[in-house]
């Protein structure tokens, strides 16, 4: 156990994985970074023992991304959840769009629905699609609700009545209804006042399910930290505890944003602008490409289940170091999506565990030193070569090591496809972007997979292993609030005063000694009348004339002649965040752990060298130098072979790549004889 520092940091970001919890704290101009191993039973424990090791006080302000939201949808261990609808609509959680998962099953198989039948209750009320009352809602029909709810035994309750965006009069005389029984409500209308009636009531319903187990996490930490506890939300800004405990929702993808927005600010020091981003850890992989904004979307599915909130666009794929090889039936090879976690973890954690893509990093030397995570785990090789000896036995290879090839293959490929979809698929050309690689094993698979790709360049950061937390630390606190109305571009008048209301309510969000220095965005989704997707667009004058242009630069053509359709409004409220991607030093935390130097610190380059690895590289071992990333100069430069460790990160730098160090104490790295 490391010793307890003896001034609190002033601010701390925290990012939880499903295998390790990272850490980035700032003391001054000194940042320090620290690695856990995650608690997935009680996640929080793993959170307030690395805050106790960095002697975070009640005056730290700490800025969490979480993984708890994710974890509840994906392993169903949410709330029981009532649904209340319009009369005549319970079922449509379960109908949604008809959508088939796979059109060449014949035995098609959806995610079950969250409600199930017998806890969808149908009210007696309905709006028309501009908020007309055409059926009102009774105090009878109240009554009756809330018994058959009651009858239900809800844990929480949904409420999601028919064009509740264009009028929410019914749904908040439901809420305080419901409310004042002492239930927990998620109400539509609060939490996502938009058309599109499934994705609207689905969102809703993930709301209500997630309540109880988030708030009770955000709890348990506001206790131990105090009032200056923020957490990342999916669009890669913060909220207040309250808040993010009653819209849960809205951090699905917190972790995930936190390090997308970080690798943006990467490439852009070392001068790019488009950049596909690698977040590598132990359980998932996350992937982005950015063309100067960050990219975001209004929904998407997590886990099946439709998300009707805004969020940055990234694409996860069950691709970590602790994804399971192993071989079927039928003698093939199969790595992933199912992760080891932290307990057992890998068996080179020398707890048991099965036969993971780290073992096979391990086994074919691409991990040189003796233990990770800076130090906290011990690493046992001879386990690792024992897992991956009895994988070679089920495929009938001749030795370990090509078993361990055979692994990292398979894993490079899932990791390759899923940057193709968030590049080639979408329009991108990764040969025109830098790859940002990150998380603790981003740096391993980086060089081998740009080379598939095209890309010339890979950006290996500072504090790479725990660049997530160190995202969540400098993110803007940021609300966002949103209606859908349905306008025709032409009404200025009735679209500016919603825009104001909006203003008004983001504002609002925000203690009061902040809003002054709040930053308001304005923005307007738009399309033609009758189209089915919209485009996203500064709101403001010549909409029309910007939306024409935008039209034809998509999708090439425009049609001048037809009317342009206002679908929603947006404001976006933002403070900024701590500037924490200026290089600077960084010094150790705990269990050995010490935080990557920036540019230009450190001894000479000759001492950054310590020693030489046998690394297999294409069937055959080579001697590789190990470099100490922390003790790396600013002249100092790498050609690969090589691998360089850092705290809590390694990178692999195979034949044909080199590499300096850029701003910011960055890796920029390049094949020889291109770009």
């Amino acid at each position: 156990m490391s010793r307890t520092p003896t001034r609190a940091p002033a601010s701390v970001g925290v990012d939880t994985g499903g295998t390790f919890t990272d850490f980035v704290a700032r003391r001054g101009r000194e940042v320090v970074a620290l690695k856990v191993p995650s608690t997935p039973d009680a996640p929080e424990r793993a959170v307030l023992d690395g805050l106790a090791r960095l002697g975070a006080g009640p005056a730290t302000r700490v800025r969490h991304g979480s993984t708890v939201a994710t974890n509840t949808l994906l392993e169903r261990k949410g709330a029981r959840v009532t649904l209340v609808a319009t009369a005549g609509f319970e079922d449509l959680l379960e109908i949604g769009r008809q959508e088939r998962p796979d059109i060449y099953a014949l035995r098609p198989r959806r995610v079950e629905p969250l409600v199930p039948a017998g806890r969808r209750i149908g009210v007696r009320e309905r709006l028309g699609p501009r908020g007309e009352r055409l059926v009102p809602l009774t105090p009878a029909a109240i009554r009756r609700t809330l018994l058959a709810v009651r009858r239900t035994r809800p844990g929480t309750v949904a409420i999601g009545l028919l064009h509740a965006y264009a009028n929410p009069v019914h749904e908040r005389a439901l809420a305080r209804a419901l409310r004042r029984s002492g239930l927990s409500v998620s109400a539509s209308s609060e939490l996502c006042p938009e058309i599109r009636e499934y994705e609207r009531l689905a969102t809703t319903v993930t709301n209500a399910y997630l309540v109880p187990r988030v708030s009770r996490y955000i709890e348990a930490l506001e206790r131990a930290c105090g009032p200056r506890l923020e957490i990342v939300l999916s669009h890669g800004g913060t909220a207040a505890p309250a808040e993010a405990a009653r819209e849960p929702a809205r951090q699905l993808l917190s972790g995930p944003a936190a390090g997308l927005a970080a690798a943006r600010e990467v490439a852009r020091a070392c001068g790019f602008e488009r950049a596909l981003t690698l977040d590598v850890g132990g359980t998932s992989t996350d992937c982005a490409f950015v063309d100067g904004e960050l990219p975001r979307r209004r929904a998407r599915e997590v886990g099946g289940y439709p998300l009707l909130l805004p969020l940055l666009d990234v694409h996860t794929v069950g691709a970590g170091g602790g994804s399971i090889a192993r071989v079927d039936a039928g003698g093939l090879l199969h790595v992933g999506p199912e992760s080891a976690g932290a307990v057992p973890g890998p068996a080179c954690y020398g707890r048991n565990g099965p036969p993971t893509v780290t073992d096979a990093l391990v086994v074919l030397g691409r991990i040189a030193g003796a233990s990770l995570a800076g130090g906290t785990l011990a690493l046992d090789r001879a386990a690792a070569g024992g897992a991956m000896e009895t994988l070679a036995r089920a495929l009938g290879a001749r030795a370990k090591a090509e078993a361990a090839e055979g692994v990292l293959l398979v894993a490079e490929a899932r990791i390759e496809a899923a940057l193709r979809k968030v590049s080639v698929e979408r329009g991108h050309d990764p040969r025109e972007a830098a790859l940002v690689a990150f998380g603790g094993a981003g740096g391993l698979h980086a060089c081998p997979v740009a080379e598939s790709l095209g890309c010339v360049v890979v950006l290996f950061p500072a504090r790479a292993g725990v660049l997530s937390a160190l995202g969540a630390l400098g993110a803007a606190s940021r609300r966002e609030c949103s209606r859908s109305v349905l306008l025709a571009a032409e009404e200025g008048a009735a679209i500016e005063r919603t825009l104001r209301d909006l203003e008004r309510d983001v504002r609002s969000r925000f203690p009061a000694t902040a809003r002054r220095a709040v930053r308001i965005e304005r923005r307007a989704e738009v399309r033609y009348r009758g189209q089915s997707h919209e485009i996203s667009l500064p709101a403001g004058r010549g909409l029309a004339a910007r939306f024409h242009r935008e039209h034809a630069r998509r999708f090439g053509f425009a049609d001048p002649a037809r009317a342009v359709e206002v679908v929603t409004l947006e404001a976006r409220g933002s403070i900024p965040g701590e500037r924490v991607f200026a290089g600077g030093a960084a010094r150790a935390a705990g269990a050995g752990l010490r935080g990557a130097r920036g540019e230009g610190a450190g001894p000479r380059a000759g001492r950054a060298r310590a020693g030489v690895a046998r690394v297999r590289h294409e069937g055959a071992w080579l001697d590789a130098t190990v470099w100490d990333r922390g003790a790396m100069g600013a002249a100092a430069a790498v050609r690969g072979p090589a691998v360089v460790s850092e705290s809590g990160a390694t990178l692999w730098v195979p034949p044909g790549w080199s590499g300096k160090l850029g701003a910011g104490g960055t890796l920029i790295l390049r094949r020889r004889g291109r770009g």
